[in-house]
C-alpha cells in the first residue's frame, strides 16, 4: 500500500532558455495539482447519456512556499533581467537638528542614498512637511546626497528620518515593459515519499499565471505561485511514477 505524507518537494527548471539552474521552491508548505477535463455526454430521447467523451483538459496548479528567492520569482513568473544588488529601507532612523548653523542631518547611509521616505518629529510622531528649499518650522528639503536640511526654529529637534538606499548584496529583477505573449516556461517537478515508496510528478511545460505574496501582522510570509501545465513541442505533457 502506498501512502504520502508531508508536503514533498517541488523544483523548477526554466525551459525557454538554455542551461537554465533548477531552482527549489523552499520551504514548501503545500502544493496541489489538479486534473480536470471537460465531460460530454452524449444523449438520445432517453433521459441518461449513452456515450461519454473527454474534451479539453486542462492542468492547474498551486503551491504556498515560505522561501522568498529572487531567480525562483524571475524563473517562475517574471522572465527578465536579473542583477546584484537590492535596495534597503531604514524607517524612523534617529536624528538631532543641530543647535546652530547648518541644520543638517545627514542619513546614516547617504553615500548610497536612494528615495526619501519622510520625517516624522520624535517626541510627537507628527510629520514634517517636504519643501524644495528654505524650509520653516515643520518643514524639511533633501539633497540627492542625503542630507536634511531644517528650519532654524527646528534646532536640537529630535527627527526620525525613513528612506531607501542601495547595497550590494541581494538581486535585483528589472521589471521592464514587455510584448503581449512574453512568458517564462519551465519544467516542473514534484516529488514525495512515505515508507520508502516515492510519487513523482514531471509537468514538461508549465507556465505561472499569478505570483502573490501577502504579510500578516503575526504570521510567516507565504508566497504563492499558481501555474498552468501543456504539452510541449514534442507533444510531451509529462510523467507521473509512482512505487505501486
Amino acid at each position: 500500500m502506498q501512502l504520502s505524507f508531508g508536503s514533498g518537494f517541488s523544483f523548477g527548471v526554466r525551459t525557454d532558455v538554455a542551461n537554465s539552474t533548477p531552482v527549489p521552491m523552499g520551504i514548501l508548505q503545500d502544493i496541489s495539482v489538479d486534473f480536470s477535463g471537460d465531460l460530454k455526454s452524449l444523449y438520445g430521447q432517453s433521459q441518461f447519456a449513452v456515450a461519454f467523451a473527454r474534451g479539453k483538459t486542462k492542468i492547474m496548479g498551486k503551491a504556498k512556499l515560505a522561501r522568498i528567492n529572487g531567480r525562483l520569482f524571475n524563473d517562475l513568473f517574471f522572465g527578465q533581467t536579473m542583477a546584484t544588488g537590492q535596495v534597503l529601507t531604514a524607517i524612523g532612523e534617529a536624528g538631532t537638528v543641530p543647535a546652530s548653523v547648518a541644520y543638517t542631518v545627514t542619513a546614516a547611509n547617504a553615500a548610497t542614498f536612494k528615495d526619501d521616505l519622510g520625517v516624522f518629529y520624535a517626541a510627537t510622531g507628527l510629520p514634517f512637511a517636504k519643501v524644495t528649499t528654505a524650509p520653516t518650522v515643520g518643514q524639511y528639503s533633501v539633497s540627492a546626497a542625503g542630507i536634511y536640511t531644517f528650519a532654524a526654529a527646528d534646532a536640537s529637534a529630535a527627527v526620525q528620518l525613513s528612506y531607501t538606499y542601495t547595497a550590494t548584496t541581494g538581486q535585483t529583477i528589472t521589471i521592464s515593459q514587455v510584448t503581449m505573449g512574453v512568458i517564462p516556461t519551465f519544467k516542473n517537478v514534484f516529488s514525495t515519499s512515505f515508507q520508502g515508496k516515492v510519487l513523482t510528478l514531471t509537468l514538461n511545460s508549465c507556465a505561472t499565471s499569478k505570483l502573490n505574496f501577502a504579510t500578516k501582522q503575526d504570521d510567516w510570509t507565504i508566497p504563492e505561485l499558481d501555474f498552468e501545465a501543456c504539452a510541449d513541442i514534442l507533444g510531451n505533457v509529462g510523467t507521473l511514477t509512482l512505487s505501486e
